[in-house]
């Protein structure tokens, strides 16, 4: 075997594992005892994913898809104008990401619309009064399919690095990050009382993701790593950070929140989640 090829495999168990432990850490029969604990978790949680989507998947979207537009103004203001080129000014990136945002708003709408039963509260009562009903089931399918979609394509971004160097480089970013954020999406998984059997589930689909990605990008020719791929990428991504906000603010921020218990722990804990992923954007 290639040292190359190795390394990447060895990358491929360690993302697969690594979310299967992070993702599975959790029992919902925590719930009751560790009222207190959970509570805070689930802000450090929302500090995680608020650092991941402002800090991660946003700074990147909106990298990704200015650059992939912009090569697209170019070759047709080339055509058009035979050489002189068009510059982008539309805020593009801010859109894929509102849009992502809204995406989530329809799909809670349209579940409150066709089946109001559909959104009852969440099995888990004891934090307090909330502020609205929850459909926190809804927003973490939601979620898992936007974090699948994310996943895959750091998958494929490891798989097709054409050095050793640059494979385990990206690969710890990815980790680093990566527990921590399905740390956060297991959490939310027991909060909404999910079943033991499709939470395992869900956490073991959403494990397979990245290698899938990794084993795509190792199925890739060199010199074709480029591709269809990168506008593609750019717009799940930012998709992606849309729904990452989304959650935060309205699903976990307002939920814990709205108990009197602690506001100043639970400040902490945000801050703490985020200042976290803050940090490892300095190598990310």
């Amino acid at each position: 075997m290639e040292p190359l090829l190795g390394v990447k495999v060895g990358c491929l168990f360690s993302l697969l594992v690594l979310t299967l432990v992070c993702g599975l850490f959790h029992h919902p029969a925590s719930n009751g005892r560790h009222r207190r604990v959970l509570s805070l978790l689930s802000c450090t949680s929302a500090g995680i994913f608020l650092g991941a989507g402002f800090m991660h998947m946003t700074a990147e979207a909106l990298e990704g898809i200015e650059s992939e537009i912009q090569k697209l103004v170019i070759q047709v203001s080339t055509k058009d104008t035979g050489g002189t080129t068009g510059k982008m000014t539309y805020p593009y990136g801010e859109l894929i990401i509102s849009l992502g945002f809204f995406f989530v708003f329809l799909l809670e709408s349209l579940a409150l619309q066709c089946c109001p039963g559909a959104a009852g509260r969440s099995k888990v009562q004891d934090h307090g009064p909330l502020p609205s009903p929850s459909r926190g089931p809804l927003r973490v399918l939601v979620l898992l399919l936007s974090l699948s979609f994310h996943s895959v394509f750091e998958g494929l971004a490891v798989g097709l690095q054409p050095t050793i160097a640059a494979t385990v480089q990206l690969c710890l970013a990815i980790l680093a990050h990566k527990g921590l954020v399905v740390f956060g999406v297991g959490l939310r998984l027991v909060q909404v009382g999910t079943g033991s059997r499709w939470a395992m589930l869900s956490i073991l689909s959403l494990a397979l993701m990245s290698p899938l990605g990794l084993a795509l990008g190792l199925a890739v020719p060199q010199g074709v790593s480029e591709g269809g791929q990168g506008l593609a990428q750019a717009v799940l991504e930012g998709m992606a950070a849309g729904t990452f906000l989304y959650v935060t603010f309205l699903e976990i921020l307002p939920r814990e929140l709205a108990g009197p218990e602690a506001p100043l722990a639970k400040w902490g804990c945000v801050a703490a989640g985020f200042a976290f992923m803050a940090f490892i954007a300095l190598w990310a």
